[in-house]
């Protein structure tokens, strides 16, 4: 596999370093992670009201603080 360099902010840098589930993850397994997480839309490449809808409900949780982390919902469910 091949590498190559991106540029991004330190903040940006910081943002991608909290949202890593370990120490050891890579960057480059972290970015696949949120890409999996990220629909492809439909043969258009549109996405649908309903799936728009979504996303502007849960940009709203993010808001208000209304999120956990994986960490506290693991332990919540006594999951390693």
């Amino acid at each position: 596999m091949s590498y190559t360099t991106i540029q991004i902010s330190r903040e940006t840098r910081g943002r991608l370093a909290r949202l890593k589930e370990t120490e050891g993850e890579t960057y480059d397994e972290l970015l696949n992670a949120l890409l999996e997480l990220v629909p492809s839309g439909d043969d258009e490449g549109e996405y649908t009201d309903e799936f728009k809808a979504s996303l502007l409900r849960a940009l709203a949780d993010v808001k208000r603080g209304r999120t956990r982390t994986l960490r506290e919902i693991r332990e919540e469910l006594g999951i390693r």
